[in-house]
């Protein structure tokens, strides 16, 4: 004949159904033989004496094996308490490294984002000036030709004028065309007190007839850099700034010097 269970939750049997069948099963060992050494007396009791059945060995053996199964339990909750334990200190760690390798791959970006900001900013800077060391202004701020280029005069020892004479006043600032080393800075004969600048696309530029001099020879130069003062000083009827562009440092190798600035991007 089939026994059926009800179905439902099932609970651990109470400790006197446990030492039932602790008892249950020891006997079955005695049957055996087992331990029939220890049940013998039991059944060669008197009936008096049945009840102290509870003062032998097979009862203390049944309480001490609920023990061990109550012990068996508590340290398995222990055992599943320090696990569960453990796998929140885990949790916490791998928490505490992603969160800090979050942190540090933020601050990466920002260091790279601020050294290309620093990059690009350098290169805007270098760009700036190379585009401000080739460019080229007037050397008289406003002033106009007063004397063309190739002009015929018997002023001039050469019959026409090796350059352009700007309009200026006696002690007007005089300003480099664009940079440059200085490779001539005193007196030049017919050309009074003069400059020439060599510049760094290896043409030269010279200013003559200055009332002073304001750089000595091997100085670089800017654009727009005052030089000198224009004044009267030379073979002049008048103060003026005579400019000369050249392709050497040396009195004739001059070329048009309105063409030469219109080509550098000046409008004159």
């Amino acid at each position: 004949m089939a026994f059926t269970r009800a179905t439902g939750k099932h609970r651990r049997p109470s400790r006197a159904v446990r030492v039932g069948a602790n008892v249950a099963g020891i006997a079955t060992l005695s049957a055996a033989g087992v331990v029939a050494g220890v049940a013998a007396p039991a059944f060669a009791a008197s009936p008096e004496e049945a009840p102290r059945v509870q003062d032998t060995g097979l009862t203390q053996a049944v309480v001490i094996s609920d023990h061990v199964a109550d012990s068996v339990d508590e340290q398995a909750q222990m055992q599943r308490g320090v696990a569960e334990q453990d796998a929140a200190t885990q949790k916490a760690e791998d928490a505490a490294k992603a969160q800090a390798a979050l942190v540090k791959k933020r601050a990466d970006e920002a260091k790279r984002k601020a050294e290309a900001e620093r990059a690009e900013k350098a290169r805007a800077a270098r760009e700036e000036e190379r585009k401000r060391l080739n460019t080229f202004v007037m050397p008289i701020d406003g002033s106009f030709v007063s004397t063309q280029y190739h002009a015929s005069s018997g002023l001039w020892s050469s019959g026409s004028h090796t350059g352009v004479d700007f309009h200026a006043e006696e002690g007007t600032s005089v300003h480099a065309v664009g940079a440059g080393t200085v490779v001539e800075a005193g007196n030049g004969g017919a050309y009074g007190n003069n400059i020439v600048i060599k510049h760094n696309d290896g043409t030269y530029t010279q200013y003559g007839h200055l009332s002073s001099i304001g750089v000595s020879v091997g100085q670089t130069v800017t654009p727009g850099q005052q030089i000198g003062l224009s004044g009267s000083t030379g073979n002049v009827t008048g103060p003026h700034l005579h400019f000369e562009a050249r392709t050497a440092p040396t009195y004739g190798s001059d070329i048009d010097p309105v063409a030469y600035l219109r080509a550098h991007g000046v409008a004159i």
